[in-house]
């Protein structure tokens, strides 16, 4: 088996694969203070409660955004599972390549999403990342990765909005029965949904409108993929472990 772990901002997101099959997926909450033994017992317990056995694991891989967990999940992996993991990052074997002013600042989350999706599809693909950050990109037929757009989360959105105004309260991310709000928290509800839905069109249709590439595929991921996927025709499929997928593509490349 072979564990694939994304370290992002928020979350760190753990997938376990047999084989070319993802069979268990978890959370835990990314905290930069975590020692390497607290990591490995929390890993540990994921594993007890799905009666996985450590000893069935030849390998793991890690992209991380975050930088000061990394020493420590390494360790934690290296010490409790026997394996020595690989990091996502300069000299690793991708499928994609990095054309970019400075390939060196594309982050590893935005390197293994984009790489998942055009080894999944094999054609011109927008990859577009719900999370912290709302990432769009690009990469083309020829599998190079060329083109970038970020813009604030939606939950950064929510969270500026409500710490911002004194009598705004904070709110669940949720879309609205209707864009016609009577109350301030729906009124909230719709400004931040509807208009991060218009913000989806409006960057994905500008972005092929400029590329003016014929056949791309736009491919989505991130965890409020979920609210915005059903309410717009922009996205040709969402899939939430694009990232799981990518790391284990990734994987294969270099063990090979």
């Amino acid at each position: 088996m072979i564990l694939v772990i994304d370290v992002g901002n928020t979350t760190t997101q753990l997938g376990i694969f047999k084989d070319d099959k993802l069979i268990h997926e978890f959370r835990y909450i990314t905290k930069q203070d975590r020692t390497s033994d607290e990591i490995g017992t929390l890993i540990i317990t994921f594993f007890a409660h799905f009666n996985i056995d450590i000893k069935d694991f030849k390998g793991a891989i890690i992209s991380s955004v975050v930088p000061d967990v990394n020493y420590h999940l390494v360790n934690a992996i290296k010490k409790y599972l026997c394996v020595e993991p690989l990091m996502v990052g300069s000299g690793i074997k991708t499928g994609i390549n990095v054309r970019t002013d400075n390939p060196k600042e594309v982050g590893a989350d935005r390197i293994v999403d984009a790489a998942a999706a055009y080894n999944l599809y094999k054609c011109p693909v927008i990859v577009v990342n719900f999370g912290t950050a709302t990432r769009y990109d690009y990469v083309n037929r020829e599998g190079v990765f060329s083109y970038a757009v970020t813009s604030p989360g939606i939950q950064i959105s929510a969270d500026a909005l409500w710490k911002g105004a004194a009598k705004l309260p904070k709110i669940e991310i949720e879309k609205p029965k209707s864009i016609l709000a009577s109350n301030t928290i729906t009124s909230m509800q719709a400004g931040l949904v509807y208009g991060y839905i218009g913000q989806v069109e409006y960057v994905i249709k500008k972005m092929k409108e400029e590329l003016n590439t014929e056949g791309i595929k736009v491919v989505a991921c991130g965890g409020y993929g979920k609210i915005i996927y059903p309410e717009t025709d922009v996205i040709d499929v969402f899939d939430p472990l694009l990232t799981l997928k990518g790391l284990k593509i990734i994987y294969d490349k270099n063990k090979k």
